[in-house]
């Protein structure tokens, strides 16, 4: 025994959790498992193993290990090549055990060969660092698309594989040489769906795994307070006994109210956590204010359809299809499939892709399922052999067609939120077109929102506004359209009512504008919130006399009434301090 010999021989350090004493080589494995709430007892005390016994078991086995003298094998084990059970990637296994210095090694080599497999404990959901390539497993294109989602399946797993978003992202980007050097700040991922919020998020995870960091998982939309106090909890312990960072990955973070998102404060102020947030929501409206002014803020766009074409082209060699539609001969042994399998070739239009890429509008998420969704569909319908003739050539297989990716989609996706910034941001951009007097524009984006499912009462609110805001006396007749466009829409809803707002927006992006009116208001407001001290009284000979006493008191006194003369009265209808002031000539205060 002399491997156990050396074992014994070796230096003990007292863990400080459990107090137990154990070989100076296995104390990080055992804190691991002793900071986890599982590993303790009911009372709270550290669940304690029997002593070790005089045989060291192989409780793993790893290529390359040879199993020495003395050693047993575990039951279920297969020698050499015996599996690393998830036993091993839990806390209970290691505090169970602090005695056993086999068992410690053994959790201690499950580790590294955990990370090969892109499963390190804590990772959460985090894409394995080999790449789309390897993700995809099986004979045919329909056993590569069973199980998870397409668009979960190939999520890139390096900043390599990443596409789109090279305004944060690029090289030479700041937020791309902190992720490399492994310096990561506390971030705020902002972005329509589909963008790349939590792949990049799995991306720093694969990375900060290098370096010794934690990363947590939590969704805003299931975990609660309890969960992050936790979260927080075991991160103080790590940074206190072990010195290591924690990232915690919040998705959906504007599920969180302002009172919850209050708890992350004092822990991303110290450094206990570093919060990576994400958020389809406009972070100035949905998180508070000083939780943004601890974290960086990071605007990511909708893919452009260039980005968008080569995700698909990715996937679609992954999968193993041929793109027809080149200038090449294809036979049915040339589509990239396993020859040995007994499924027809599958091709697909270069066209059906190009269409695929501008219809899922910039949503990586949307295109994908769209693939595989046509793929499934076609594969389904085509048990029988399907002829396709392409550039004069005739081919044997499975044909997806563009007219096949847009029954998938059934129509564009039309990125729209009623409650959100999309909403604002297109009734921003109607406004303005009729102010500009484009009438084409105003009809793209009125039918923007009423595509995306906005209230046609809200449109027609905003019109009437418009109808005094910009227009104003320059055609008075635009308030009465107004209103009428509303009684409209409000008779006959929705569809219906959308030519009458139609024409009620080319009317008055064709009108023309005026803002005197609205000027001259906006002067008064001004004048009255600057003015220093009490504001001038009414003038006397303004002010009504309904009683002999007021009378007296001189109201209304030296009025002239307009009608009763038929040459211009010249008469002061402003206060004293304001006499000779003309708010429709002032400039704007």
């Amino acid at each position: 025994m002399e491997g156990t010999g050396a074992q014994q021989e070796a230096p003990l350090v007292r863990c400080p959790v459990c107090l137990w004493e154990l070989p100076a080589a296995h104390i990080n494995s055992h804190l691991d498992g002793c900071l986890q709430d599982s590993g303790a007892g009911k009372g709270g005390e550290p669940e304690r193993s029997p002593q070790p016994s005089s045989k060291k078991m192989r409780l793993s086995g790893l290529p390359g290990e040879s199993s020495g003298e003395g050693e047993e094998e575990p039951a279920g084990g297969s020698g050499p090549n015996a599996p690393v059970f998830s036993l091993f990637h839990k806390g209970r296994a290691a505090a169970a055990t602090p005695g056993t210095p086999g068992r410690a090694a053994a959790a201690h080599r499950a580790v590294p060969a955990a990370a090969a497999r892109g499963r390190e404990p804590g990772a959460g959901s985090a894409a394995s660092p080999g790449g789309h390539a390897a993700a995809l497993s099986g004979e045919t294109v329909a056993q590569k698309l069973e199980g998870k989602p397409l668009a979960d399946k190939l999520r890139p797993g390096t900043l390599g594989d990443y596409v789109g978003q090279d305004q944060v992202l690029g090289e030479q980007t700041l937020l791309r040489s902190l992720l490399e050097a492994h310096e990561i700040p506390s971030l705020v991922l902002w972005g329509p769906p589909g963008c790349g919020k939590t792949t990049l998020a799995h991306i720093i995870a694969s990375n900060s795994k290098k370096n010794g960091t934690r990363f947590v998982t939590l969704s805003a939309t299931s975990a609660k307070t309890n969960d992050v106090r936790d979260v927080i909890k075991q991160a103080e312990n790590e940074k206190r006994l072990l010195k290591r960072k924690t990232i915690l990955f919040i998705d959906e973070i504007h599920r969180f109210n302002k009172s919850q998102q209050d708890t992350f404060l004092p822990h991303v102020e110290c450094g206990t956590v570093t919060l990576i947030g994400a958020t389809t929501e406009n972070p100035s409206f949905q998180v508070n204010s000083a939780l943004l002014s601890r974290c960086r803020v990071i605007v990511l766009e909708k893919l452009s359809v260039e980005a968008m074409e080569t995700i698909l082209m990715r996937a679609i060699k992954s999968l193993g299809i041929r793109v027809l539609g080149q200038d090449e001969q294809h036979t049915s042994s040339a589509n990239g499939s396993d020859s040995k399998s007994s499924e027809s070739p599958v091709y697909i239009e270069e066209k059906a892709v190009s269409t695929l890429a501008y219809l899922c509008d910039g949503d990586a998420r949307t295109g994908l399922n769209g693939l595989q969704l046509a793929v499934q569909a076609r594969l389904t319908a085509g048990k029988t052999s399907h002829q396709a003739s392409i550039q004069g050539c005739s081919v044997d297989g499975v044909l997806i067609t563009e007219d096949h990716v847009k029954e998938g989609l059934q129509r564009s996706h039309i990125l729209y939120d009623r409650a959100g910034e999309e909403h604002y941001n297109c009734i921003s951009a109607l406004h303005k077109s009729m102010r500009g007097s484009d009438e084409n524009a105003s009809l793209y984006w009125l039918a923007r929102m009423l595509e995306g499912g906005e209230d046609p009462l809200y449109v027609a609110r905003r019109l009437v506004r418009f109808a005094s805001e910009d227009i104003g006396l320059a055609d008075p007749l635009a308030l009465t359209q107004a209103v009428a466009t509303y009684q409209g829409c409000h008779f006959i809803g929705m569809p219906e009512c959308e030519v009458i707002l139609a024409q009620c927006v080319v009317y008055f992006a064709r009108a023309p504008k005026s803002i005197e009116v609205y000027s001259a208001y906006s002067n008064v407001k001004a004048c009255l919130r600057n003015h220093q001290g009490p504001l001038p009284p009414v003038p006397l000979h303004l002010r009504n006399a309904p009683t002999r006493l007021m009378k007296d008191l001189g109201y209304g006194k030296d009025y002239k009434y307009n009608p009763m003369y038929q040459e211009p009265v010249e008469q002061e209808y402003l206060p004293e301090e304001l006499k000779g002031v003309d708010f429709f000539k002032r400039q704007k205060m």
